[in-house]
């Protein structure tokens, strides 16, 4: 069930995080503005903490000088207290602002991608989603964004305010003492060289464990729409396996990856207090040396040291988040990066607009010498020609394999031809709108899609100005009248996933959906496949009701299906081996009716 590219956990790249990174700020400009402001306002919160020790020098010297003689200026030792509550209330005031800013950006941020990825969704060509697991997907819109958002959110007021932090102090500790400042500055360079080898070792494990998440999200995407088979199948016990091998790895990843992160916060604690044993010892020796010193000096140095190492770490931590951001905008912009699908031509409708005037396309179809293959290497279409007149009813027949559906695929652009023209009324459709297409077509297709909503929106579903009348018409037509009015609520039952609705009544309301459109064109996939006998039948006559005087494709195993069909096309490896009506080519005793006497080889 797994794409190809599902299981596959790829390595970490140099260059990969600053890539990413700088993908996230291109991408992110429209909030630059934001980010500016917060940035100011980090750096005056930075200033008020820096400013504020020379207040606290004030205060420590004013009562280590004079508590012994017990002559302390009390109303100084208050001013310079007050002061103090100031500065720092300032300084959180204004932190607390810039991150409420970074935090909002962010969130918007998040809100951005995840549109830019729901557009995305829409534009690229369906070999995307046959090549990779939908949970996968998911993931990188939900997961993947979500870690972005959070990591920014965390670590992007921390780096900017530990920056200016870091720099501030370094001006300050210079100024306030030269000889203490270059001894705190010692534990730089070591730091720096931990820094970078902690980085080195833990991003492999940061991107590795965002590409298991979506590896995991698949399995259980996978595991969860096929309970069915699974339980038929009793394998159980072989999902599990399989699922908790995955997650084993996922587990393992990500405690190496947070035990690389983790470490980088006790490392730089443990260098800090280093740094602070050497700061006291030198300053002790500086004030016993007369070097003008005092005890208010130390104890100013000392918030500066911790200031000093508080942003290292900070720093640290940031980066270690930064590292999550990184990892996770990787496999986000891998996704936006997929090619899409080929551009339009045209942005005008060539048959005016299909949907009020529908009576301008006649429905004749050519395939010209059509060649196509999934990928480059492969060719399954091999020269495919066909002439369709309008009003003729075309059944697609088969062995598995042999491009009915593809055929289809072709006809809509859910695929580009390699080579070749398929036209509609002598209009080549690589040169029209794909959404002009999709309008002229109408689609029934194996695979029943039904959204949570009422089941009238079920049957409405993007057509509009439909009447009640119409609905009720076209219920009828699909046979479904009956089991509307079995359902509490009649059309505005409200479906969600555990309704009790049948594999058959979800493909009958599909089967409405396409009447009410009304197409001019339309393409019958398997469309009869999940009903019985004698839904078939009913099925069978609303959809000669249907197709009359429109020109239709039928793909249909059932052979009995399409025995009224004005043309058959029989198909086998890619190409067109037969053609003609049921009597024609069971006359000619050849494929087709091989096929069709197969049914019965065993009754």
């Amino acid at each position: 069930m797994r794409g190809p590219n599902t299981g596959v956990v790829k390595g970490h790249q140099t260059g990969d995080t600053r890539r990413s990174i700088g993908k996230m700020l291109s991408s992110s400009k429209n909030y630059w503005p934001s980010f500016i402001i917060s940035t100011l306002l980090l750096i005056a919160s930075v200033v008020f903490t820096i400013i504020a020790p020379t207040y606290l020098k004030e205060l420590t010297d004013e009562i280590a000088n004079n508590a012994v003689a017990k002559t302390i200026d009390l109303d100084k030792i208050k001013n310079l207290g007050i002061l103090l509550i100031i500065f720092y209330g300032l300084s959180a005031i204004l932190s607390y602002f810039a991150n409420f800013i970074i935090t909002t950006s962010t969130q918007k941020y998040s809100r951005d991608l995840r549109s830019a990825i729901t557009k995305k969704i829409n534009k690229i060509p369906l070999k995307y989603f046959d090549t990779h697991a939908t949970g996968d997907t998911l993931s990188r819109l939900t997961n993947d964004v979500d870690q972005i958002a959070t990591s920014l959110q965390q670590s992007m007021g921390m780096l900017i305010q530990s920056v200016f932090m870091l720099i501030g102090v370094l001006i300050a500790m210079f100024i306030t003492s030269w000889q203490m400042a270059l001894t705190a500055m010692v534990s730089l360079p070591l730091m720096g060289l931990f820094l970078l080898l902690i980085i080195k070792i833990a991003m492999p494990q940061f991107t590795k464990r965002q590409e298991l998440i979506g590896k995991v999200n698949g399995v259980v995407e996978e595991n969860y729409s096929g309970q069915l088979v699974i339980k038929c199948f009793n394998a159980s016990n072989r999902v599990n396996e399989s699922f908790e091998k995955d997650n084993t790895d996922l587990q393992h990843t990500m405690i190496k990856a947070q035990f690389c992160g983790g470490f980088m916060q006790p490392l730089m604690a443990f260098i800090s207090y280093v740094a602070y044993a050497a700061v006291c010892t030198v300053g002790g020796v500086l004030m016993n040396s007369n070097a003008g010193i005092t005890m208010g000096t130390i104890t100013a140095f000392l918030v500066y040291v911790n200031l000093f190492q508080s942003p290292l770490s900070q720093i640290a931590q940031g980066l270690n988040t930064m590292q999550t951001a990184s990892a996770a905008s990787k496999r986000v912009f891998e996704f936006l990066g997929e090619d899409e699908l080929v551009p339009d031509k045209t942005d005008k409708n060539l048959f005016s607009d299909p949907k009020t005037h529908k009576e301008k396309i006649q429905g004749k179809i050519d395939f010209d010498n059509v060649h196509f293959g999934y990928e480059p290497n492969h060719e399954i279409i091999h020269g495919f020609s066909a002439s369709i007149k309008p009003g003729m009813k075309v059944a697609i027949v088969g062995p598995t394999g042999a491009g009915k559906t593809t055929m289809v695929n072709l006809l809509m652009r859910f695929y580009e031809i390699n080579s070749g023209n398929i036209k509609i009324d002598n209009v080549p459709t690589k040169e029209m709108k794909r959404a002009e297409i999709h309008d002229i077509f109408g689609m029934v297709l194996q695979d029943t899609w039904m959204f949570e909503g009422t089941l009238r929106e079920n049957i409405v579903y993007n057509t509009p100005n439909v009447t009640e009348e119409e609905l009720q018409e076209v219920c009828k037509e699909a046979n479904i009248t009956h089991f509307i009015d079995t359902l509490p609520g009649g059309l505005d039952y409200y479906i969600t996933d555990d309704s009790s609705i049948s594999g058959g009544q979800k493909q009958l309301i599909t089967i409405a959906r396409a009447m009410l459109r009304k197409a001019p064109l339309m393409i019958l996939d398997e469309a009869t496949s999940n009903v019985d006998t004698r839904t078939e039948e009913l099925i069978q006559e609303a959809m000669d009701k249907l197709t009359k005087g429109r020109t239709s494709f039928v793909i249909a195993h059932r052979l009995s299906t399409i025995k009224n069909a004005d043309m058959i096309l029989v198909m086998n490896n890619g190409n067109i081996i037969e053609t003609g009506n049921h009597e024609q080519l069971m006359k000619q005793n050849g494929f087709y009716a091989s096929l069709y006497n197969s049914q019965f080889a065993f009754e």
